[in-house]
């Protein structure tokens, strides 16, 4: 159905930037909104993360590749940053079962990451980080609605 492509500044200011992208390719390729909310929630988590940590204290350049296949009806997002290496899959899991106070800080977005995408995938190629997400949808349809 389509790829997509957006390179900028990784910086918090270009957040809407990045929901408004996705937002147009995935409501065009008619993925459902349940499905496109847990996209761009996971996609914020990803690129919120590059903004603060990846060039820290600096700023650089994110691209962010939007792929949408058909057959069957997914989304892979790969994001790609030359900031510090950092690989979110070797991150431990928090214990969610332990109360608020008692939890380390972070490891919750990758958590949610984990659970709301059907793969995840990094790697880390001639300085670039290299983050891939895929979310499974079916298409929308109003079949049914009149």
């Amino acid at each position: 159905m389509g790829t997509f492509e957006l390179t900028d500044k990784a910086t918090l200011e270009n957040l809407e930037i990045v929901n408004a992208f996705l937002e147009e390719h995935l409501g065009e390729a008619g993925c459902p909104f349940k499905d496109q909310m847990q996209i761009v929630v996971v996609a914020e988590e990803i690129y919120v993360n590059i903004a603060h940590y990846a060039y820290f204290p600096e700023t650089g350049m994110f691209t962010l590749k939007l792929e949408i296949r058909e057959d069957p009806c997914e989304a892979e997002l790969t994001f790609i940053d030359s900031g510090m290496p950092f690989n979110p899959l070797e991150m431990e899991d928090p214990d969610i079962t332990l109360p608020a106070e008692e939890r380390d800080v972070g490891g919750l977005g990758i958590l949610m990451m984990k659970k709301m995408m059907d793969s995840i995938s990094y790697e880390n190629t001639d300085g670039h980080n290299i983050l891939k997400v895929i979310k499974k949808f079916r298409k929308a349809s109003l079949d049914g609605w009149f």
